[in-house]
């Protein structure tokens, strides 16, 4: 059992967390592992809004997918580990701490990753995180005796896909891996990358906390909503330096703001908490699939920035393209939600067919730039997704909330 010396809590060996353990929720570590993810994002973001901007949103879209996935796989890692293992003692502190540095190390080596394809900084900084993670992996195996198979498996798995990344690294350097093969390989170690979590785990199942993982994600989704809000007042910043200041930017703005905030409520409709610990199963293509929402939130919030900033300036990117840098983003997002949470949830109160008549009309807008502006595009986008909000909340079960 933990004791309380001087405020630290103190854990003789590292044993797995139970999976009801009450009140359960995370931890100020946790919270500060977090705000090391928001500069890796905030980089990440500003230099897709600079792809968006310059008219070549597909180039910028490759890097862009790949950095993001390093970033969102890192934290995904530790966040279930922590959701098993979390001791809270100094060896546990300090290895975090570790993982936090290894994000810094990865966020300065974004630009030169999206601008030149270098990716040196954020291999060595993945390298970092890694390393971390593995000790972890390998104390749990060592202190853990029920769950030292799947642990000893974390590590071998984490251990050779990280020898992966450095060699392709290295090839890349040496120039003996061909241009086009490079994404390829990427492709093929990420594919790894998320099959070790299921080959770990066959032997036994972590004991992670649905309800305290349901948290963590909503924690971090928050973080990514939070990088739109700042992309976006990015944008207003940019307009309001080529002083002109007009109907345009106070309507993109506001309509952005309110998007944002449509698309939070679609996501915190229903805590997913419950179906998690109902249907533990489910947990793979709910985790995974946060991927594809996180990364489509912090493409929004380049999108938005750049929508704001083009009230100011004329940006190379077409209106169109602008439109759709928000319209895009917003859909992916919408469709995700939908299907990562269906096998977790006994009857979802987003309907098919609400979902799909919002994504049609989402999708459909940015065609009618050329005649209403961008302005009110972005305008529409909302609508849609609020009157999605109206028409889904009478549906939404109530929970009384305890004195």
């Amino acid at each position: 059992m933990p004791s309380a010396v001087a405020g630290y809590r103190i854990r003789i060996r590292m044993t797995a967390r139970a999976i009801d353990e009450p009140h359960r929720t995370a931890s100020p570590l946790e919270l500060l592992f977090d705000l090391t993810f928001v500069v890796a994002i905030a980089a990440v973001t500003a230099q897709l809004a600079h792809h968006v901007a310059d008219g070549d949103a597909l180039t910028g879209l490759v890097p862009f997918l790949q950095v993001f996935f390093a970033v969102w796989w890192a934290w995904m890692n530790f966040t279930w580990f922590a959701s098993s293992y979390d001791t809270d003692d100094v060896a546990y502190r300090l290895l975090t701490m570790v993982q936090m540095a290894g994000v810094l190390v990865l966020a300065a080596g974004v630009p030169a990753a999206a601008d030149d394809a270098d990716y040196r900084l954020i291999t060595i900084g993945y390298l970092v995180m890694r390393v971390a993670l593995v000790a972890l992996w390998l104390r749990a195996a060592a202190e853990h005796p029920a769950g030292r198979r799947t642990a000893l498996r974390y590590a071998a798995g984490i251990t050779l896909l990280e020898a992966g990344w450095i060699l392709r690294l290295v090839l890349a350097e040496a120039n003996a891996l061909p241009s086009p093969a490079q994404p390829l390989s990427f492709l093929v170690l990420a594919a790894l990358e998320l099959a070790v979590p299921r080959w770990a785990e066959r032997s036994r199942p972590t004991d992670w906390h649905p309800h305290h993982i349901a948290e963590r994600y909503g924690l971090f989704t928050i973080i990514l909503f939070g990088e739109s809000v700042l992309a976006t007042s990015n944008g207003v910043r940019a307009a309001l330096d080529a002083a002109r200041i007009g109907g345009s930017l106070v309507v993109i703005a506001g309509s952005g703001l309110v998007l944002l905030f449509a698309l939070w409520w679609l996501y915190f409709l229903v805590p997913a908490g419950e179906g998690l610990s109902d249907r533990r199963h489910g947990s793979y293509l709910w985790g995974y699939g946060h991927y594809g929402i996180f990364a489509a939130l912090a493409a929004l919030g380049a999108g938005l920035e750049v929508a704001v900033e083009q009230t100011g300036r004329g940006p190379a990117a077409a209106p169109l393209a602008i439109c759709y840098a928000v319209a895009v983003p917003t859909a992916v997002f919408v469709v995700l939600l939908w299907l990562i949470h269906r096998p977790i949830l006994a009857e979802h109160v987003l309907r098919p067919g609400l979902v799909w008549c919002g994504v049609a009309a989402v999708l459909l807008l940015p065609l009618a730039v050329s005649r209403i502006g961008p302005a009110a595009v972005v305008a529409g986008l909302a609508a849609v997704c609020v009157l999605m909000v109206v028409i889904t909340f009478p549906a939404v079960p109530r929970v009384r909330r305890p004195a």
